[in-house]
Order: C-alpha cells, then sequence, then structure tokens
C-alpha cells in the first residue's frame, strides 16, 4: 500500500469507498490531504462491483456509462494520462427497444439515425424527434451545470450569470409539468413517449411525477453518448483505486465505522471497532440516513430530507444464457405494456409489478472474455419497490416466472433450458452491502419538482469539517451524479 508524502499533514478520513468516496479521496489528495478510506466490504466500489461464476463476468451494479470525461478528469487532476490507466469505446447505439406488439427500435448514437428509425418504426416524422433532443441539449446547456455541477446551498451558486440566463428562459424548462406531461405533449405517440419517459429511472423516479426539467438527461445519453469501459464497467472502480493508491491513499477494507467523533460544533475522527482514529475532516460516502441514524444519533437529524419518498430499488438476475441472440445489443429494454401502473406500484402500491419493464445488459457483445464461446452474460433487472417488509424469498421465483414468460414471447424462444448459471440481488441484499436505506438505488427519488432542492447537501451547516458525498446528496445518484458530488464536496473543503 502506497506511504503518504511527508508534507500531508491533514488528515482526511472517508467512510466508505464508493465511487464518489474513490473519487473524492484522490481529489483530497492531490489537494493535500492524507487520506484515509474506511470500507466495511472487502472490495471497493460499492454497487461498482463485478460478479464471476462459472466462466461468466458480471458487472453487478451499474452497466451504463455515460460522461466518461468525469473519470478521465480525475487522472488529469492527478496529472496522469488517463489512457495509461482506464480505456473506453463509444457506442454506435444506445440502446434496443422492445415492444409487447412486436415493436422493435434501434436508438442509434447517431441522432439523425435514430430519428429516421423512430419515423420508419412509430410513424412519428423525423423533425419533431431532432427537435425533442435540440430541447434536451438546451435544457442541459441552460439548467444542468447549475443543479449539477455547483452546490445549492451556496449564495455564489445564485448569484452568476448562468443563472440570471436560466432564469430568463424558465419557460424552456418544463419546471411546471411532470416527465410524462411534457412528453406527451412534445410527442404524442404512445412509444415514443414511454421511451421517453423511461429516462425518470436513470435516478429511481416516476416519470409521471418527475418535473419536466429532468427531460434533459436525453441528451447525456443521444448528445454525449453511451460508452462501455474496455474491461467492462468494473473497471471504473479498479482503476481509479490504483490512482488513489499510487496518490498515497490508504484504504482500509473490512473496516466498518461505527461512530463519527463530534465536539464542541467540530469533527475529530471516526470510531472503527474499538480502536478511534482523529482526523481533521470526516467525508461520509455512506448512505444519509444511516449516516445520521447509526453513526451520529446524537446529532439532531434533518428529518425532512431523511424522510423523503426513496427511489426505487432494482432486482437483477444474473444468467449465464448458453446461446447468442443476433437481435439484442448491449443494452436491450423490454417495455412493460402498463407502464403507469408499474410506477404505482413500485411507489404507491409497495408491490412489485406485474407486468414490469424488463433490462437486459449483454457485455459479450463487446467484451468476448465475459462469456465462453457462442454463450451470452446477462444482467437481467427490473425496477422494485425499496425493501419494506416483503417476502423476497417469495418475490424472486414469480419475478423470475413473469420476466422468462415475457422475454420468452417476445423473443420466441425458452430461456429455462437455456440458463446455465444464475445469481440474484435484491433490495435487501443491496442493502446490507450498500448501507443504502431500503435498497434505494439513488437515495431519495425527485418525484416533486422542488426534489433537487430537498437533497441534503455536500457540507453539515453546523458541524465543522463534516461533508457528504454519493448518490443520496446532492447532486444525486448515478455515477456522473456520483463523481460531481466528489468534485463539489472538494471544492468547499478548504486547502490544508
Amino acid at each position: 500500500m502506497s506511504q503518504s508524502k511527508p508534507n500531508k499533514t491533514k488528515q482526511a478520513v472517508i467512510i466508505g469507498a464508493g465511487i464518489a468516496g474513490i473519487a473524492s479521496a484522490i481529489r483530497l489528495s492531490v489537494k493535500g490531504y492524507q487520506v484515509t478510506v474506511f470500507e466495511a466490504n472487502e472490495y471497493a466500489g460499492g454497487k461498482l462491483t463485478v460478479l464471476e461464476q462459472d466462466g461468466y463476468r458480471f458487472d453487478a451494479g451499474p452497466s451504463l456509462f455515460t460522461m466518461p470525461h468525469y473519470v478521465d478528469a480525475l487522472f488529469a487532476l492527478a496529472g496522469r494520462n488517463p489512457r495509461k490507466y482506464f480505456n473506453y469505446i463509444k457506442k454506435d447505439t444506445s440502446c434496443t427497444y422492445f415492444w409487447d406488439d412486436g415493436t422493435q427500435l434501434t436508438a442509434w448514437a447517431d441522432q439523425t439515425a435514430f430519428a429516421d428509425e423512430v419515423q420508419k418504426k412509430l410513424g412519428v416524422p423525423a423533425e419533431k424527434v431532432t427537435k425533442r433532443l435540440q430541447k434536451a441539449r438546451r435544457m442541459y446547456e441552460l439548467a444542468g451545470r447549475i443543479f449539477m455541477e455547483k452546490p445549492l446551498n451556496r449564495f455564489g451558486t445564485w448569484w452568476s450569470k448562468d443563472v440570471a440566463k436560466t432564469l430568463l428562459h424558465l419557460s424552456q424548462l418544463d419546471l411546471l409539468k411532470s416527465m410524462h406531461k411534457a412528453n406527451a405533449d412534445q410527442l404524442e405517440n404512445p412509444k415514443l413517449v414511454q421511451l421517453f419517459d423511461r429516462y425518470a429511472t436513470y435516478n429511481g423516479s416516476d416519470p409521471y411525477r418527475a418535473p419536466g426539467i429532468l427531460n434533459m438527461i436525453p441528451h447525456l445519453e443521444h448528445g454525449v453518448g453511451t460508452f462501455l469501459p474496455k474491461k467492462g464497467m468494473h473497471e471504473i472502480t479498479t482503476s481509479l483505486v490504483a490512482l488513489a493508491e499510487e496518490l498515497g491513499v490508504r484504504f482500509c477494507y473490512n473496516s466498518r465505522v461505527n461512530k463519527i467523533l463530534t465536539d464542541g460544533g467540530k469533527t475529530s475522527g471516526v470510531v472503527v471497532g474499538q480502536e478511534t482514529f482523529k482526523a481533521d475532516l470526516v467525508l461520509s460516502n455512506m448512505d444519509i440516513t444511516p449516516t445520521y441514524r447509526q453513526l451520529m444519533p446524537e446529532v439532531k437529524a434533518p428529518e425532512t430530507k431523511l424522510n423523503q419518498e426513496k427511489s426505487s430499488s432494482a432486482l437483477i438476475f444474473y444468467w449465464g444464457i448458453k446461446k447468442e441472440f443476433a437481435q439484442l445489443g448491449l443494452h436491450n429494454i423490454f417495455f412493460s405494456s402498463t407502464y403507469k401502473q408499474e410506477f404505482e406500484d413500485i411507489f404507491r402500491g409497495k408491490v412489485p409489478a406485474t407486468d414490469p419493464t424488463i433490462y437486459v445488459n449483454i457485455t459479450s457483445k463487446d467484451i468476448s472474455e465475459d462469456a465462453p464461446e457462442g454463450c451470452e452474460n446477462w444482467f437481467v433487472m427490473v425496477n422494485v419497490p425499496t425493501h419494506n417488509g416483503q417476502d423476497w424469498e417469495v418475490l424472486i421465483p414469480q419475478y423470475k416466472a413473469i420476466i422468462i414468460q415475457k422475454l420468452n414471447k417476445i423473443l420466441q424462444t425458452n430461456l429455462a433450458n437455456l440458463i446455465e448459471t444464475e445469481d440474484t440481488l435484491s433490495p435487501v441484499e443491496i442493502e446490507r452491502k450498500t448501507s443504502s436505506a431500503g435498497g434505494s438505488l439513488y437515495g431519495t427519488s425527485s418525484n416533486s419538482r422542488y426534489a433537487a432542492f430537498l437533497r441534503h447537501p455536500n457540507d453539515h451547516t453546523g458541524i465543522e469539517g463534516l461533508y457528504f458525498a454519493g448518490g443520496s446528496v446532492h447532486p444525486g445518484g448515478g455515477i456522473p451524479l456520483c463523481l460531481l458530488s466528489a468534485k463539489i464536496v472538494s471544492e468547499i473543503i478548504p486547502q490544508p
């Protein structure tokens, strides 16, 4: 393990080696801190981990990679050439979509090709699709950097030319509409509306309640692009850990933090097991709810923020499939025929949907080593409620039967005979492995127009030296936003 540099006298402790924790460690080390990361698991990455089984390799968590420059920026910040550590490819297609009536549509990365595909398959004029993507880009340019790259609890964020420009164009941001209403008004065709509505799931939300401003998300995929690390998503974790260790960051695995020490309005360190570790600052990459409830129960918790509606969770099947399917790509979506009901089931009924939308990720399409010859590694995911007392041992086989039945019908196959290895990940296990409340994937949902402002900030205004990064705090969940939370928090932490 790399040794600390002699000039690093200020100590920073990070709780959790999720992607935001690793990125924060890199940024603080470059800033001049001696950084120690305590991780409860025996591995780094949080949800961004790997599963290897019976000759198959699966990315166990996040499978979509956008905004790769946020990863490259960490290497550049440390004075390294990113390409010597981490490489990726840009995909020609972002996703392949399937509906129960047999409709199949390829979302090409090239916007003109995508618009032509929509016109051909759905009968929607290509100009309407192009206009919708242009609006997504405009929304991102007006508001994306404000909400994603700046701390919202700082006066300086709001007293700027960018905010003034945004205020002049508020009508373009669909703040008073839901994502679904904005999409329905602009796109009309039910299948195309459903395609654009599904971007709400990128932060675990309901498009029928999430604000229309989230319709900027398609720009990340269709304007910037979708990518794949050459060795799989887990390479993001391994390459950044390697960089952090080169910089002198110390990772302590199997080391669960039991308490954050505070005294007189200031943090002084953490307790791990029976041992106290002093620090000049503490940064929690742990979910914000257990951070308060478990690590500092004596500190008054921001109940309004902690009690917000959580994002959706996921049920994932990892299937080794002894066949190749030519009609499938890296990312595949099999849509529900009762989309609104699916979200009502997830967020209001608190029961799994009977006709779920199914996402299938197959990295062996691009990385041949991920599956035996002639086979494919299927990451099969459905959105589900957070864990709230459900009996997942009963629900998992029920869900498996529903998924197989739906995929068999659309793909004209018999999956039960093709699955030669299997593993699962349920909300209960997500909660246990990542300490996320109820197995929530993205902390809180964005199911209100004020959701962005209700996320916990990246610092504690009442406790000096206490900071937060990760998917449960500003600016939100998913790899790009977690990396941005590390950037935001590093910029508000003072020089040592």
